[in-house]
């Protein structure tokens, strides 16, 4: 199973690394960061996917759809990366969903998400 490259399309953009810093990019898969990370950071994971069959052959594309939450300390900050995340994969993936804003009440950090449909040849 291939994967989505989120990470290697926001770690190449100025825009998120400003933001999520560099080497590393503090954008963490599996929907986990580790504890203690600077802040904002973002993490995203898999929701779904499936590989576009055909009759006669292999599938060539598979189709994923990733949750990425962004954690930061304000909300100007996590609507800032959360932004720059999603201007980074536009031109690679579609933007399917603007989910919510909270603020964690045992952390204190404000929180952005939103989901991505992305296909990825094979």
């Amino acid at each position: 199973m291939n994967t989505a490259p989120i990470f290697s399309v926001c770690a190449a953009d100025t825009g998120v690394t400003d933001l999520l810093g560099i080497q590393p990019t503090r954008l963490y898969p599996f929907g986990e960061a580790p504890e203690g990370v600077a802040k904002p950071y973002a993490v995203w994971q898999l929701l779904t996917g499936s590989p576009d069959n055909y009759l006669s052959g292999r599938p060539d594309i598979d189709g994923y759809t990733l949750q990425v939450d962004v954690y930061a300390t304000t909300a100007s900050e996590a609507r800032s990366a959360t932004s720059a995340i999603a201007h980074a994969i536009e031109l690679k993936a579609n933007v399917t969903r603007w989910g919510g804003e909270t603020k964690d009440s045992a952390t204190k950090l404000y929180r952005s998400s939103f989901d991505i449909d992305w296909l990825v040849p094979r």
